[in-house]
């Protein structure tokens, strides 16, 4: 494992093993074989049937697994290399799988009375996984604690102290969760129709990972009652990096991202306003490259945009315009990029690619 916690790509050809190569095509092969990094991201195929791709950082195909359905975010631990693939909101399952192809893939659903949100995340030993779920009839987000080693099996729940937790994390050493309650109410009998936003509850929330106590809460001020706090990053020493979608006035030009350590208050970045009117209100992923000391932000809303911070102050570098632009994560220098038109890096496919992009190698 390299220092960022992922695997390196030599440790991820080792593990996947003679028959996973064969199984390639001498092309895909080849890519795998001189990429810097690996990734995996859901895809729309022309036939409008799903799939879970696996991607070099030069935009090649490496390999594909069937999905169900449509995913939205992805988790992977390192120290297992067991991957998840979550259903987008209001879904109701998971496929775990193994990216190097030396486990079939294992589809689990959620318990009676509850959905998923479309993401969750590994402890750091790679023997649970959380996932942020909806209570939808008592009205409060939760998470649900799957054993990972005995087929993903439901152990336990933690409540987020929130409503409509969306990403979840988990801070390095394992002691913390953070969950981002984007304060939106929703119930699957009405699909994805929020229900609130008039009176939204928009939090985060760092809990207990041993205990599911709360630690402590941020809830957004007044004033940001509607700015849904969706997407997370961990940064330097544990930082939390958060990202957001404006759900009032299109007029307004409210903060879209921000950062906190345990202990510290909520400090927003700074986007000059063309930046905010670029994002179009709407921030759909967040990254953090460690090498480079980077945030990456993407929008496929307003004109489609890629935008980079200064991990340390949360300060403006850089921003590119790139429509539809969905998922991010880091890349060797700056960020890999797919978009809902077919481009992952540089590299046009026919294909869609989908809002979250999961680092595994490099």
């Amino acid at each position: 494992m390299t220092r960022s916690g992922l695997m390196d790509r030599r440790h991820f050809m080792q593990a996947a093993g003679a028959s996973f190569l064969l199984s390639l095509s001498p092309a895909a092969a080849f890519a795998l074989s001189r990429a810097d990094a690996v990734y995996a991201t859901g895809i729309r195929k022309p036939d409008r049937s799903f799939a879970l791709a696996l991607m070099s950082e030069n935009g090649d195909f490496i390999s594909e697994i069937a999905l169900p359905d449509r995913i939205h975010g992805l988790a992977f631990s390192p120290e297992t290399g067991m991957a998840a693939a979550f259903a987008r909101r209001p879904g109701t399952f998971v496929m775990a799988f193994s990216p190097a192809g030396h486990r079939s893939p294992l589809v689990f659903h959620s318990v009676p009375g509850r959905h998923f949100y479309g993401h969750g995340a590994f402890s750091p030993d790679g023997r649970l996984l959380y996932i942020s779920e909806n209570d939808f009839e008592n009205r409060r987000g939760v998470i649900g604690l799957y054993d990972a080693e005995d087929r993903f099996r439901r152990v336990g729940e933690y409540p987020t102290y929130g409503i409509g937790p969306h990403d979840l994390t988990v801070s390095p050493d394992g002691a913390y969760l953070v969950a981002a309650n984007g304060g939106i109410e929703t119930h699957p009998d009405f699909g994805r129709t929020k229900l609130n936003l008039d009176h939204m509850e928009p939090s985060l929330a760092l809990i207990d990972a041993a205990s599911g106590d709360l630690v402590e809460k941020h809830d957004l001020p007044e004033k940001l009652r509607q700015l849904s706090t969706r997407h997370l990053a961990i940064g330097e020493n544990g930082r939390v990096w958060f990202a957001c979608q404006f759900e009032g006035p299109r007029n307004d030009l409210p903060p879209l991202a921000g950062h906190f350590a345990p202990g510290e208050a909520i400090r927003f970045a700074e986007l000059p306003e063309v930046i905010t009117i670029g994002l179009g209100n709407y921030v759909g992923a967040i990254a953090y490259n460690q090498r480079d000391g980077l945030i990456g932000l993407a929008s496929p809303k307003g004109t489609g945009m890629v935008v980079t911070l200064d991990e340390r102050n949360g300060r403006f570098i850089s921003s590119g315009r790139m429509p539809k632009a969905a998922g991010i994560a880091a890349a060797d220098h700056g960020f890999a990029v797919g978009t809902y038109d077919g481009q992952f890096h540089g590299r046009h496919h026919d294909v869609a690619f989908d809002q979250h992009i999961q680092r595994l190698a490099g």
